[in-house]
């Protein structure tokens, strides 16, 4: 059977871009069983109120829901279970050195399937304060009137 390619996405998450500022964005391998990749084959996956640590000179995603395969037998996952997350030893101690520092976290922002492997991409965050997200909204709403404005002028031609 010929290898998949190219991307196909599991889960996004929406919340992340809105409630953080992203500073630095890391692609990361995942470890997985074997029942946890055939229930992300399903597309079944949630990233919400989920977050990545740093832990004995390892990342670990927690806090991330996989539900159970529902073909599995006895030997099924635990769906919010802690998983290690692969990334170079030069990363790690980057990231682990900028998390330590206040006001950063790692927050997982999308999880899916390139070339078959399954990746979930990581981005170094800064909490966004209340007024910060009503300029983003703000910044949204004024793009979305210019946008509708130029598709207008556009077809009125």
């Amino acid at each position: 059977m010929p290898r998949e390619r190219g991307q196909k996405l599991i889960a996004n998450n929406k919340r992340a871009r809105y409630d953080y500022f992203i500073d630095d964005v890391y692609e990361a391998g995942i470890v997985l069983s074997g029942t946890e990749v055939k229930a992300l084959r399903q597309g079944k996956a949630s990233l919400t109120d989920s977050y990545a640590a740093v832990d004995g000179g390892e990342i670990w995603l927690e806090n991330a829901y996989i539900p159970e395969f529902t073909q599995g037998s006895w030997t099924n996952h635990a769906p919010r279970r802690k998983r290690k997350l692969l990334l170079a030893k030069k990363d790690i101690a980057k990231l682990a050195g900028k998390s330590k520092e206040t006001g950063y976290t790692l927050i997982p922002i999308s999880l899916y399937f390139k070339d078959g492997y399954a990746k979930v991409e990581i981005g170094l965050a800064r909490g966004k304060k209340d007024y910060d997200k009503r300029e983003s909204l703000k910044e949204k709403d004024a793009k979305r009137e210019m946008d509708k404005f130029n598709k207008a002028a556009t077809s009125s031609d």
